[in-house]
């Protein structure tokens, strides 16, 4: 078994039941007061008045995976008759239990492809956000009350938040899948899911008063690895108009029959070998069983869903798309936190038992880039040096990436730091944590999970929410951020410029994140080859590859 768990069985259970706890399912209330109809191509729809947003709970976007239909690529649902009720979020997509005080309120299926959409008052061509939730695709729903669109729907913007398959159902491949294809591939069924909805906003987000011609995909964590991958998949070019990827991170993905990378096996035997964790006889015993039971079974056995290398969905490692040029030439709006890994500590390798342990293992690793590395990240400081080392290679590395080869493609890129702290969080030791600015982007901040470090109700606060939610739905409005009494927010461009999110935003360049350093390591591996480059940072990094003339 472990030979293909890219991390030991406790450490990917551990992520996943650390990330459920950042990322909780809270349903919204739902309002008694219905809405008006809209007659969508799709069908026409009932929802329900909240204030003055409309709501549209729980459409399908496709038909149900289930049946013959797991592991295929979703496909469209046709027109329905009469009016569908939207008043109640549909099921979110099965997914491994959750610890006791942090299950998901209401319904889990397999039958679970909706989305929800939130429209300002008066609406007519105004511009669309779809939101791509996070969960390391393994868990988490687009109902999630902290991503409730009413406050950015006040803005003008309408809001779309979606499900797609996770964990072992949404991006497991097999050698058998991929021979019931005409393209002979598997896998990527919650990245195909993601594009289906996106095709959907295209065809019926006008009924809503929405404009198509003017849509931005945007996500966090596992969601804003999807917003990349988005980026990079052909097949969803010209879906959307531009790009926000919060704390995402570009990793080393299984290609689908090669095993390039001595630590990741090809993603057809990942498949294979969890079939055979399961007993199956082949892919249609497989879909006999439940939905519960994979999805469960999967994460049990140490299997971990990635986005796979197929050569269509996704041509090639991300890295590579991004260094030709080949992505979506859109405007993004990227960024990372200060505490990424303090409520990812599970992310972290053992710490050394002293400085100069510590110190020692730098040296050998990484060589004449050892000093640099110790400059930024010394030993005197092993716990925060190890956070930062992690955070920066990880997420830092992956932003500030995206804006460089959006510059470079004359994309405009406009990047952010959120450091900002408060008594709750960073009593707790938890500044800037993972997922931490999302209740300011969407203003939800009276919408956390009870264990969630409680955000006090001060002007400070409410300022610095309104603040990042006029540059989120101003960039999604026409692609520059904007902040009526705030800072202008610069591009990225030669100077490296960043805005950071303290108590107040400030433009400043140069972000904290040593991309430099970084990026010099990862060329250095991906010129080597055979090496992943994700995780393997600080001190349990592979020995540094000597310098390769396509590397500064």
């Amino acid at each position: 078994m472990t030979e293909f768990a890219l991390l030991p069985l406790s450490g990917w259970k551990r992520i996943w039941r650390v990330l459920a706890v950042i990322l909780t399912v809270w349903t919204a209330p739902a309002c008694a007061q219905e809405a008006s109809v809209v007659e969508a191509p799709a069908g026409s729809v009932r929802g329900v008045q909240s204030g003055e947003t409309r709501v549209f709970r729980g459409i399908p976007y496709a038909q149900p995976p289930v049946g013959e239909l797991r592991w295929r690529a979703p496909q469209p649902l046709p027109r329905w008759s009469g009016i569908r009720d939207a008043t109640q979020f549909g099921a979110a997509c099965v997914q491994p239990a959750l610890p006791a005080g942090f299950e998901i309120q209401g319904p889990i299926s397999e039958d679970c492809l909706f989305l929800n959409i939130w429209v300002p008052p008066n609406a007519q061509d105004v511009p669309v956000m779809v939101w791509i939730h996070g969960g390391s695709l393994v868990n988490g729903t687009g109902r999630d009350a902290l991503y409730d669109g009413t406050h950015l729907a006040d803005e003008g913007v309408i809001v779309v938040s979606i499900n797609y398959r996770l964990g072992a159902l949404g991006y497991l491949s097999h050698p058998d899948l991929s021979a019931e294809t005409e393209d002979n591939i598997s896998g990527n069924y919650g990245l195909l899911d993601q594009i289906q909805a996106l095709r959907w906003v295209q065809d019926n987000i006008a009924a809503f008063g929405g404009d198509p011609g003017n849509v931005t995909i945007a996500g966090e964590s596992a969601g804003g690895l999807s917003v990349v991958c988005l980026m990079a998949a052909p097949s969803a070019r010209g879906l959307f108009d531009r790009a926000i990827a919060q704390s995402a991170y570009m990793i080393t993905l299984p290609e689908l029959r090669n095993s390039t990378f001595s630590d990741l096996p090809s993603a057809e035997a990942i498949g294979k070998w969890l079939s055979d964790q399961f007993g199956a006889a082949d892919i249609q015993d497989l879909r006999g069983r439940s939905a519960d039971a994979i999805s469960e079974g999967a994460i049990q056995a140490g299997y971990f869903p990635l986005p796979t290398i197929d050569a269509r969905t996704l041509p090639s490692q991300l890295v590579d798309v991004f260094d030709r040029g080949e992505q979506a030439p859109v405007p993004v709006l990227a960024g990372f936190n200060e505490g990424e890994i303090r409520s990812l500590p599970i992310l972290l390798p053992p710490a050394p038992a002293t400085a100069a342990k510590y110190k020692e293992e730098i040296e050998a690793r990484y060589g004449d880039r050892a000093d640099e590395f110790l400059v930024h990240y010394p030993e005197d400081s092993i716990s925060e040096s190890m956070l930062a080392t992690t955070r920066d290679a990880m997420y830092g590395w992956a932003a500030e990436r995206l804006a460089v080869k959006q510059t470079e493609i004359g994309a405009e890129a406009f990047l952010y730091f959120f450091d900002h702290g408060y008594p709750s969080a960073d009593e707790g030791g938890y500044h800037a944590f993972h997922a931490s600015e999302i209740p300011f982007v969407f203003g939800t901040m009276n919408l956390t999970p009870p264990l969630w470090p409680a955000i006090p109700e001060t002007q400070q606060e409410q300022r610095l929410s309104d603040a990042m939610l006029s540059y989120w739905t101003s960039f999604v409005r026409d692609g520059v951020p904007r902040a009526v009494g705030e800072t202008d927010w610069p591009p990225y461009g030669e100077g490296r410029t960043y805005l950071a999110f303290e108590d107040r935003p400030q433009a400043l360049s140069k972000p904290p994140n040593r991309y430099e350093l970084h990026e010099a390591v990862i060329c250095r591996r991906r010129a080597q080859g055979g090496v992943s480059w994700n995780w393997n940072v600080g001190v349990i990094s592979p020995p540094l590859p000597p310098l390769a003339p396509v590397c500064r």
